[in-house]
């Protein structure tokens, strides 16, 4: 039932997209209209933690390229967390994942920057998903190690470093205090002078590490001067592959559900313009009608005065009394 309600969700998201963006068509050859972009937190759901092998295996190949271990199974968790206590706030992640032996992680697409304190939640979150552990009854040794993970299409830190990690250290000597949490941030932006030394064909890809390229092609997926880029990428990596098959499914879904949003719009505006017009005439007859009934009674109303008039004439009477009989009683 939860997955079911996930998937009634994210086909209202797409839905509400494919309402707002307008269908653009990419030219390499080969490929299918880039419409939807990844930087889209609900591309980015769709792509990643959709129920086929494709989406499984570019998550795991993703994942495996952000903790730099190797991820043999990942499972696509509820993306809901419920608070402990009913004064806790609940939490939506973006791709909530447990792999291997129990770790878990949560991939989160940020596509902008916003008022909010990115990095107090990025701490929250990790909390979130430790406390989120079935740890009851356990020693605290037990507990799995947690990733949060963001992409970002901005920068939020000084500097060119690329990924940031952030784990809890002594403050000078640097020690780690345990290895059960890492907070990770990729500021996609950072990686613009790759793309720019890529397509001016001073570099090619194979200076770049596994995250780079992700990030690369997360980026610049939908820009059509990718084109190349992305065809390497795919080409190199079989989990960027995955993702660009599974991109292209939401694609075609999104355009498919586009053109019947057309097609119902059509209908709807012709359906309309005929309850106007019907809507229309019938007040237009409706007064015409009033107009020539008005008419006729005026008409007739002179008619009956002046055959009154003529018997009255008739009569013989003086028109002092014509007037008085035509007028009626005084009251």
């Amino acid at each position: 039932m939860k997955n079911l309600l996930k998937r009634f969700r994210l086909a209202r998201e797409l839905k509400r997209i494919a309402r707002e963006r307008a269908t653009k068509s990419g030219t390499a050859k080969g490929r299918e209209p880039a419409s939807l972009s990844i930087l889209d937190d609900v591309v980015f759901k769709t792509v990643l933690g959709s129920d086929n092998e494709d989406s499984r295996e570019a998550l795991r190949s993703l994942l495996s390229a952000c903790t730099g271990r190797e991820i043999s199974k990942v499972q696509v968790c509820n993306g809901e967390l419920v608070p402990t206590h009913l004064g806790g706030k609940t939490t939506r992640l973006d791709v909530h994942v447990s792999f291997n032996d129990g770790e878990s992680a949560d991939l989160e697409m940020q596509a902008s920057m916003t008022n909010d304190d990115l990095k107090a939640r990025a701490e929250f979150y990790t909390a979130m998903l430790l406390s989120g552990q079935r740890a009851k009854g356990k020693p605290y040794r037990g507990i799995k190690r947690v990733y949060q993970i963001f992409f970002l299409n901005y920068v939020l830190f000084p500097g060119d470093k690329l990924p940031r990690l952030y784990q809890y250290r002594e403050e000078t000597e640097g020690d780690r205090l345990s290895e059960i949490t890492e907070i990770i941030f990729y500021e996609l932006p950072k990686l613009r002078r790759r793309f720019d030394d890529f397509i001016a064909g001073r570099n090619g890809t194979e200076t770049l590490t596994e995250d780079e390229k992700w990030c690369l092609y997360m980026k610049y997926r939908h820009d059509e001067e990718a084109d190349t880029l992305v065809a390497c990428l795919c080409q190199e990596e079989e989990g960027i592959m995955r993702a660009e098959k599974a991109a292209t499914r939401v694609s075609r879904d999104y355009e498919r559900y586009a053109r019947k949003m057309a097609e119902i719009k059509n209908s709807m505006d012709r359906a309309q313009f005929i309850l106007e017009a019907r809507e229309e005439g019938l007040a237009k007859g409706h007064e015409e009608g009033l107009a020539k009934g008005h008419e006729k009674g005026l008409a007739e109303g002179r008619e009956e005065g002046q055959m009154k008039i003529i018997e009255f004439l008739k009569s013989g009477k003086s028109p002092e009394e014509i007037i008085r009989e035509f007028e009626g009683p005084k009251v």
